[in-house]
């Protein structure tokens, strides 16, 4: 089991509460989490990746549980063995494509162990990806937004991390682009045989995942 979580809720202190499901997802799942504007899903997603803490119930990944992890540990836990495609995208505007997508194997000795070659493997992802080898060398705002979603999932990727995280990947994508960027994603998980959760309130995405998790309030 890569994770799993159990009577997990959060209570953001202004009356509003949410009770999360119980969740347990294997090596090569592909979970969406979908539900309502406001539902919760990002919480619930903010709360596997550690970037959150749990207030109430418990989440194991990879048999450690986080309400056993010092703060330094679960960074470390996170660095390694996680790899979160962020809404925002949070890639760095004077950092060239590439050295964004690498930029997360400096935390993780773990994830850089696992590659012989760095550029090739990240060119690889790219290709994979449906990136040309220039796209890389280009700064953020050179970048359309589905070029520096695919950057940051070569981030995400990058070491095999046994999970990775994404907050609504295909938001600013037209239904041709999400259909193209879903197919790629999950060409490139599947390949590395990673579980993904992703949170989206997109239908469209709905077939590339083997469960649907529903998110809402109490």
């Amino acid at each position: 089991m890569i994770v799993e979580t159990n009577a997990l809720s959060y209570d953001y202190g202004s009356g509003e509460k949410i009770q999360f499901p119980d969740l347990k997802v294997a090596a090569g799942e592909k979970i969406a989490l979908v539900g309502a504007s406001g539902s919760g899903k990002s919480t619930f997603l903010n709360l596997l990746s550690g970037v959150l803490p749990i207030q109430s119930g418990s989440i194991r990944l990879l048999g450690h549980s986080y309400n056993d992890l010092s703060p330094l540990r679960l960074d470390k836990i996170r660095a390694d063995h996680i790899g979160v495609i962020f809404q925002s995208l949070n890639l760095i505007p004077y950092l060239t494509g590439f050295e964004n997508a690498v930029l997360g194997l400096e935390f993780s000795k773990t994830r850089r162990a696992k590659i012989d070659d760095v550029t090739y493997q990240t060119y690889s992802l790219g290709h994979q990806l449906g990136l040309m080898p220039d796209i890389l060398e280009k700064r953020p705002n050179k970048l359309s937004v589905g070029q520096q979603q695919r950057v940051a999932v070569i981030r995400a990727l990058l070491g095999s991390p046994e999970l990775i995280l994404a907050d609504e990947p295909t938001s600013a994508l037209d239904p041709a682009a999400t259909k193209e960027f879903m197919s790629e994603l999950n060409s490139s998980v599947e390949a590395s045989a990673q579980a993904i959760i992703v949170v989206s309130h997109n239908p469209e995405i709905i077939p590339w995942f083997d469960r649907v998790v529903r998110i809402g309030r109490e």
